[in-house]
């Protein structure tokens, strides 16, 4: 089922880049654009992200870095 018709986004699509780590409708937009036309699929890809765990939001709940380039951070800030 087509989630964005702008693009041609269907629901497969957005669960496998939420799959790949994309845990945000902004997220899932940079993957494959859905959302950024029109936007009238945003609630739709945030209903779909709502429904599956996402490591990202996981690590972040636990108070760890999300991204590796975030983490590489933290040793320069205390080198400093």
């Amino acid at each position: 089922m087509y989630v964005c018709s702008c693009f041609g986004i269907t629901e497969q699509q957005v669960k496998k880049h939420a799959e790949d780590g994309a845990c945000t409708p902004r997220q899932i937009a940079s993957a494959c654009k859905a959302g950024t036309d029109c936007g009238s699929c945003v609630r739709r890809i945030q209903a779909i992200l709502g429904r599956g765990a996402c490591p990202r939001r996981e690590l972040a709940d636990q108070g760890k870095p999300v991204l590796a380039e975030v983490s590489g951070l933290d040793a320069l800030d205390e080198a400093a």
